[in-house]
């Protein structure tokens, strides 16, 4: 079933949103003492935080909580939306005795307030039966909502505003969806995703590890691991040596002063980790590698005739995460970017940006995704450059999507502030989307380096900025393999298998012959290995299907005598008896 999402259906998401409402009534009613705080929609249903005193809700308690819904979706309360003033919101907020909504309120710059409120048959809107401070949409009444299409999933924990210095609060996950029917498909998807756990087939397949004794959020690869990342590597660099770039490496620290000018150190200090003193001077691990290719940019004067120039870099960058929020490969603390940086001429944007969607659709493609997301951001409120200069640059992003045909979203005043972007999410084997590829125009960076290149006769030979581009196709190495393990369930295509074939010894005479086709499969940069763990031949079968071992040979007596091997393919698709020449 193709399942509708929020973007595309305004009805889920005023189910989900009015379910998470619906949410925060039961709890109350169930736990009189509990305060609330938020409870938005989000991709696969919704959530809410709860400040909870004393005794805390466990997983038990959400048996009773779902009960409490389903009675209150039954009674079919009208959900009215109210507008009121700041005053009478924070006399509604005091009377309630719910701290966190003060603060909320507070927060909100903009007036009317809204209050959506749900009123029962004898009651009215002064004296709902349960409202929330909320800016809306929802569902018209409660029982629009179909309690079988709404399910309670797990309990997790949440510092308020997502600061450890705030109170801990219990959030709650639900999903909700249109019908039943829905549910049961995304029910089946979560499991099929736990099926396809990247942490948990990492650790089976011997793929990578987080090593705790050196400390979260650090990613060992272990030399299965290692096998796939340096094949992906490989491809990426003969990809980008091929469309025109040229590999950089820069260091994994700098001086303090570099992210002063980058500005991040202004604008991103709570991400970077701490700074380190060396003979007096202050260092920092780098967040970005965007600031040591400006100053390489700055090292040797530039004509208009060296643009474009185009800098790829696969730049490990450390950032700092709370453990709370680390997870597998998708959150780490030290990661490697498939960084790359163009500098070119206004003039020359547009078909520059043409040139990374083409790469960015071979490249992804080559990994079996060819599904895309894609989302244009424009210029926000705030923002550095010229009306001039964020006008061609979007009509160069919006002109390159076009020449690519590709149908995209926009997000009107979502860009950075220094300048508008393209964001590409992929869609894995099971429908998820996944945040990957981003091409970023920047107006900042040139100005706080002060880049420059010498102009044209045309215009007197001044001295005038580039446009730097940001752009990265993965992302980062961690999260793409994490994606790759799961939407391929670990069962990597052949190409990039860590072990592509797999010999079964089935008489012990076969060792000498089994060497001799290891040794010319390696000649031939083929992975190969024999299975010496002296099982018998059903066992080393399911052994190596559950290791993922796309080939495997059967070698006995057979075998040795007619130089053959018995070739085995995925999921007991049985090749025959080939001359092992011809299977290399």
């Amino acid at each position: 079933m193709e399942l509708p999402t929020n973007e595309n259906s305004l009805t889920l998401l005023k189910t989900r949103h009015t379910s998470a409402h619906i949410l925060a009534m039961a709890v109350q009613k169930t736990f009189p003492k509990v305060k609330v705080t938020v409870g938005p929609w989000i991709d696969s249903g919704f959530f809410y935080d709860f400040f909870v005193p004393g005794e805390q809700i466990s997983l038990g308690d959400l048996k009773r909580i779902k009960k409490e819904m389903d009675r209150i979706i039954k009674s079919d309360y009208q959900i009215v939306k109210r507008e009121v003033t700041r005053s009478e919101a924070r006399d509604i907020i005091l009377k309630a005795d719910e701290p966190f909504k003060l603060e909320i309120l507070d927060s909100i710059k903009s007036e009317p307030i809204t209050i959506y409120s749900m009123v029962g048959r004898n009651a009215t809107v002064e004296e709902p039966a349960w409202w929330d401070l909320c800016a809306g949409p929802h569902l018209e009444s409660t029982g629009q909502v179909d309690a079988k299409a709404v399910e309670l999933l797990t309990i997790a924990g949440a510092y308020w505003r997502g600061d450890e210095k705030q109170p801990m609060l219990q959030r709650i996950y639900g999903t909700a969806w249109e019908t039943p029917e829905q549910l049961q498909a995304h029910t089946l998807k979560l499991e099929e995703a736990k099926r396809r756990d990247h942490r948990t087939l990492g650790k089976a397949l011997k793929l990578f590890s987080i090593q705790e004794d050196a400390g979260g959020g650090l990613v060992f690869w272990h030399p299965k691991g290692s096998i796939v990342r340096n094949l992906i590597e490989t491809y990426w660099k003969e990809e980008h040596v091929k469309n025109g770039y040229d590999i950089l490496y820069t260091p994994h620290i700098a001086n303090l002063d570099l992210w002063k000018t980058s500005g991040h150190f202004d604008f991103y200090r709570n991400d970077m980790f701490k700074t380190m003193e060396v003979e007096e001077q202050q260092y920092q691990l780098k967040p970005m590698n965007c600031p040591f290719h400006c100053l390489l940019f700055k090292d040797s004067p530039k004509s208009y005739r060296d643009l474009p120039l185009r800098w790829a870099e696969l730049g490990t960058v450390y950032r700092y995460e709370r453990s709370g929020t680390l997870h597998g490969l998708f959150r780490v603390r030290g990661f490697t970017q498939d960084d790359a940086h163009i500098f070119c001429l206004p003039s020359q944007l547009e078909d520059e940006i043409v040139g990374v969607l083409a790469l960015v659709e071979k490249v992804l493609g080559k990994f079996g995704f060819s599904k895309f997301e894609i989302m244009l951001s424009t210029r926000p409120a705030e923002s550095v450059g010229g009306d001039d200069i964020w006008q061609k640059a979007t009509e160069a992003l919006v002109g390159a999507l076009e020449r690519k045909q590709w149908k995209y979203a926009v997000d009107e005043g979502g860009g950075a502030f220094y300048g508008p972007k393209i964001d590409i999410k992929i869609k894995d084997a099971i429908g998820r989307s996944w945040q990957c590829s981003t091409i970023q125009c920047d107006f900042n960076l040139p100005e706080r380096f002060q880049l420059e290149y010498t102009s044209g006769t045309s215009t007197g030979g001044a001295k005038l900025r580039p446009i730097m581009v940001h752009r990265a196709i993965f992302g980062s190495l961690e999260r793409f393999f994490g994606v790759l393990i799961e939407s391929s369930a670990g069962d990597f295509p052949l190409w990039l298998a860590p072990v592509q074939l797999r010999l079964l010894p089935v008489v012990q005479e076969a060792e000498a012959y089994c060497e001799e086709v290891v040794r010319l499969a390696a000649s031939q940069g083929i992975r190969a290995e024999v299975d010496r763990s002296g099982h018998r031949l059903g066992k080393q079968i399911r052994t190596a299907e559950q290791e993922k071992v796309p080939l495997t040979a059967v070698v006995g007596v057979k075998e040795i005598t007619d130089r053959t091997l018995a070739v085995r393919g995925r999921h007991g698709v049985e090749l025959g008896a080939l001359r092992f020449e011809d299977v290399i």
